[in-house]
Order: C-alpha cells, then sequence, then structure tokens
C-alpha cells in the first residue's frame, strides 16, 4: 500500500534523503523510518540560510538563521491527530562539518534516548482513506496547534517548522507507519501529489501530478506562493 500524501507547506522546499533514492531512506528501519522524506526550506536561490559568516563554517548558528524555521506546516491528509508532543527545545544548527561531525557520533546516545530525542516535537495523523498514520516531526518547539482527538483537513496548519530531535537545520521529516507507536512501527510507502519539481542539476521545473521527488530536487507544491 502506497500513501498518497499533500505536501505539508507552500513555497520552495530542497528535499533531503529521499526513498527515490535509496531504501531505508535514512539508513534505518528503526521508528518506522523506511520510507521517510526530508524537506528544507529554501529561498529563491535555493539556499536554506541567507546569511553566512565564520558560525557557517566551523561553527553552530540559531535557528532563526534559516527561511525554514517557523514555516507553517500543513496536514498532508484528511484525518484524526491521534498523537501530538510538544515541548522539546529546538537545537543550534549545524552546517559545517566541523560542527557536525561530533553530532553524528552522539547519535547511539540519542537512539537510546529514546523516541523525544529522536523525532522531537511532532503530529501523528490517522489517515481517513489509508487507514495509516502520517508523522510530521522536528516542529518547533511551543508551534502545535492541533491535540490528540483532533480532526483536520488537508492544507490545515497544524504547527511549523522547527529544530528540534535529531535534526541539524529546521527540516520537516514526513513518514507514513502501520503504528501509532514509533518503537514498534513499520514503514509504509508514500507519494505526493500536485507538486512542481526541479531534480539535482536541471535547470527548470516540470509538473508532476503524483509520485516521489529525487534527492537533492526542489520543489514546490502547484499554485503554491513562493
Amino acid at each position: 500500500m502506497t500513501v498518497l500524501l499533500a505536501l505539508p507547506f507552500t513555497g520552495r522546499w530542497l528535499t533531503q534523503n529521499s526513498p527515490a533514492n535509496r531504501v531505508p531512506s535514512h539508513g534505518t528501519d528503526l521508528f518506522g523510518e523506511r520510507y521517510a522524506i526530508d524537506f528544507v526550506r529554501v529561498n529563491d536561490h535555493n539556499r536554506s540560510a541567507g546569511m553566512r559568516d565564520w558560525r557557517t563554517l566551523i561553527a553552530t548558528g540559531p535557528p532563526t538563521r534559516f527561511v525554514g524555521f517557523g514555516a507553517p506546516i500543513l496536514a498532508p491528509v484528511n484525518g484524526v491527530v491521534v498523537g501530538a508532543h510538544d515541548g522539546e527545545d529546538d537545537h543550534t544548527a549545524r552546517r559545517s562539518q566541523l560542527a557536525l561531525l561530533p553530532y553524528a557520533l552522539g547519535q547511539a546516545a540519542r537512539v537510546r534516548q529514546g523516541v523525544n530525542a529522536i523525532a522531537g516535537n511532532r503530529v501523528i495523523i490517522a489517515d481517513d482513506a489509508t487507514e495509516s498514520f502520517v508523522a510530521l516531526v522536528h516542529l518547533k518547539f511551543g508551534s502545535l496547534r492541533v491535540i490528540p482527538g483532533d480532526r483536520v483537513v488537508t492544507d490545515q496548519q497544524i504547527a511549523q517548522c522547527g529544530n528540534s530531535g535529531n535534526s541539524t537545520q529546521p527540516h520537516v521529516h514526513v513518514q507514513a507507519m502501520d503504528s501509532l507507536d514509533l518503537t514498534v512501527a513499520h514503514g509504509l510507502p508514500i507519494e505526493f501529489r500536485s507538486f512542481r519539481e526541479q531534480p539535482r542539476g536541471a535547470d527548470g521545473f516540470s509538473d508532476v501530478p503524483s509520485g516521489m521527488p529525487g534527492d537533492g530536487a526542489v520543489i514546490e507544491p502547484l499554485g503554491s506562493p513562493h
């Protein structure tokens, strides 16, 4: 079963860790991540942050430097909120190899800490169409607009993009699962409908009725404002 989703945002975003390129997309089947995908908000120059200085090269920086931090995150399906967790801080962001290396070395410790250390702030929706569970994670601290039991419709704002959990820069991570419990969930294949895609290295965008964007592609929903 493939779960069909709307993109959970407006504007232009960069695709990372796409299952179009490898499965498991994040290198693991843990936490239902087998077919998960990441999206990083970018500006018209396809950059995730406009400012570059010494921190970019050797250190961490505040998440507020990134154009995605605080961007509205929308429900990708019609359904009922069955899980919502807030309260995890947004980390400083990392773009330099010097800052990323020690973070990577701490990955095993974060896995041992459990779901909150990996997913951070999150919303899980039970999809009306497939009865699967769709998770949106790494959300901004204090931004959740829904609680369990709320009914949501596609394109309704549910939170903001953040940098909580296992995240090196503000982005939204999307996955579908066969269980609400991330510790035992198995990932399900997903596709997105109605978007424009500029594949890595391509000069322009093309319309995609439904599918999975490739790794490094820049995408935006059809009709989306920048």
